[in-house]
């Protein structure tokens, strides 16, 4: 019972994890394209981890 909480949170966890990295991608944008390409980098490797 706990063990399906506890995947359902670490999921959820990774959930806003990966929305807050877009945001922030989507953000820098306009203002500085490395930064903005780290940040999809980063946002990627969190959907990779959503995917396993």
């Amino acid at each position: 019972m706990f063990r399906s909480y506890f995947q359902r949170s670490a999921k959820r966890k990774l959930e806003k994890k990966y929305a807050k990295l877009l945001n922030e991608a989507h953000r820098l944008s306009t203002i500085n394209r490395a930064l903005s390409d780290q940040k999809m980098a980063e946002a990627d490797h969190v959907l990779q981890q959503l995917n396993t």
